[in-house]
């Protein structure tokens, strides 16, 4: 299929999908025209690039997870090295502290705003 519709059965933006491609972590096919051809092992590889982005994993460690992923098998951890998941846990740790400090910023400013309307402001 091409880029158009790859775009619209799996929801993500025809820059998003050129991107995934310059990025390595997608090669279309080619029709003899040269425009990108879409099979649908690409999409399912693309909802899952999707997947792994909403998530808040950075390009670099979804281009180390993809293999064994989208390789067909059931995506057991015991095929993904310790060195990618010891890195994945330290992304998962700084998102966990980024979160800490958002929510004591957030009560702050929840306790700033009691006290501003006690105060009739």
């Amino acid at each position: 299929m091409k880029i158009s519709e790859a775009s619209r059965v799996s929801g993500v933006s025809a820059r998003s999908l050129r991107h995934y491609e310059d990025e390595g972590l997608i090669v279309p096919g080619r029709f003899s025209n040269g425009f990108r051809d879409y099979c649908q092992s690409t999409i399912d590889r693309v909802l899952v690039i999707r997947s792994l982005l909403e998530s808040g994993l950075p390009v670099r460690l979804i281009r180390e997870a993809l293999p064994s992923l989208t390789d067909g098998s059931d995506g057991c951890t015991d095929v993904v090295d310790a060195e990618f998941l010891h890195e994945v846990q330290s992304h998962r740790d700084r998102l966990a502290a980024r979160i800490a400090i958002l929510s004591d910023q957030q009560a702050a400013l929840d306790a700033y705003l009691r006290e501003a309307r006690r105060a009739g402001l």
